[in-house]
């Protein structure tokens, strides 16, 4: 029971807690953890939207197509209202709370309410989707941290919200088909999100909080 307990929330608390304090410029406490649970509550009407969506497993790659605009709208309609909200790193610090708070609900709800074997499943996800959630939640807030604070394009706000729905959308498709191509392209992402959000470190490091 605590080996499935700690495999379903360490990895996103793990990786929550990484991404806040790589942030030079630490974001208030309070707002990060109502962004967190920002991001659990919108798995519930994710849940709702997905069971009309998705007939069955087949089609699960159309998740990507109706978590990530619910995740986008956080960012947008929540985040991007803060007066601590100012800097890009900000954008991937919030976006990563919003996508990992979504990912710690659907974790509980996979291992403790539908799996069959929650201990394999809490493990597998651990390595699995919890990264790509958090790559998304990475990848949303660089491109709209763009969009807010340097270039502000359509370009970067539709490249906020379309290239998480094309990675999670492919990672989706792949993982009911076919495990060894959803790991590439998980370290894909891996690899794309740890690069830009090394660019936004390295920024910080020259500029005054």
């Amino acid at each position: 029971m605590n080996l499935i307990l700690i495999a379903t929330f360490a990895p996103p608390l793990l990786i929550v807690t990484y991404i806040i304090y790589s942030d030079r410029c630490r974001e208030p406490a309070n707002l990060c953890i109502k962004t967190f649970i920002l991001g659990c509550l919108i798995c519930i009407p994710a849940g709702m939207i997905n069971t009309y969506f998705i007939p069955d497993i087949s089609y699960a790659y159309l998740a990507g197509f109706t978590e990530e605009p619910l995740k986008f709208a956080a960012l947008y309609l929540y985040v991007r209202t803060k007066a601590h909200f100012d800097e890009p790193m900000d954008a991937i610090v919030y976006g990563t709370l919003i996508s990992l708070g979504f990912a710690t609900l659907e974790n509980y709800e996979y291992v403790y309410l539908w799996a069959h074997d929650p201990q394999a499943v809490a493990i597998l996800r651990a390595f699995s989707a919890i990264p790509m959630h958090a790559c998304c939640g990475i990848i949303m807030g660089y491109y709209f941290g763009l969009y807010i604070f340097k270039e502000k394009n359509d370009l970067n706000l539709i490249k906020a919200l379309a290239i998480p729905i094309a990675f999670h959308a492919t990672y989706n498709f792949f993982a009911t088909s076919n495990y060894l191509l959803m790991f590439l392209v998980l370290i894909i992402m891996i690899i794309f999100s740890n690069k830009i959000h090394k660019e936004l470190k390295k920024e910080q490091s020259v500029n005054e909080c």
